[in-house]
């Protein structure tokens, strides 16, 4: 069985995202969360390190979704 914990985030960010996946695939909060961390865990185990442009990608990618101010 998995085992799960708890992330903590900002409320104002939270309600961002309910308003966003909204007509999504995407069912709650959580689901987008793994997602996110599933796509950069997967892009770290590609290049072996997740480099400070791979960052910074990610980062603009999420600007460009709102998700980060």
């Amino acid at each position: 069985m998995t085992e799960y914990t708890t992330v903590s985030i900002p409320k104002d960010l939270a309600d961002r995202v309910e308003e966003t996946i909204e007509g999504t695939s995407f069912q709650s909060t959580s689901d987008l969360v793994r997602f996110l961390l599933r796509s950069i865990v997967i892009q770290h185990q590609q290049h072996d390190e997740l480099t400070e442009a791979d960052f910074e990608e990610i980062t603009d990618q999420l600007q460009d979704l709102g998700y980060l101010e």
